[in-house]
């Protein structure tokens, strides 16, 4: 499966622990990443200091299903049932 452009479920439903430019202590769940453009859309993508978890993430049916809201809605549930 390839990531929805402009779904940016993966940047505002996780918590993420590593360090991201603009937020050195990471980012808590449910909170935008600040590298998260107006159009959901990474601002750092590619570059060398995205997070290595996000570089790692792949988009998969079990945990993007099939629209934005259905991945936020999962991406969500999973990060309460881990946390």
């Amino acid at each position: 499966m390839e990531c929805r452009l402009g779904c940016g479920a993966c940047c505002i439903a996780p918590s993420i622990s590593s360090p991201i430019p603009g937020m050195p202590d990471g980012k808590p769940a449910g909170v935008r990443c600040v590298q998260l453009s107006d159009d959901n859309l990474c601002l750092i993508f590619g570059h060398a200091d995205r997070p290595d978890v996000c570089c790692d993430f792949k988009a998969t049916r079990d945990v993007c299903g099939s629209n934005n809201a259905e991945a936020l809605w999962i991406i969500t549930s999973l990060e309460t049932q881990t946390s």
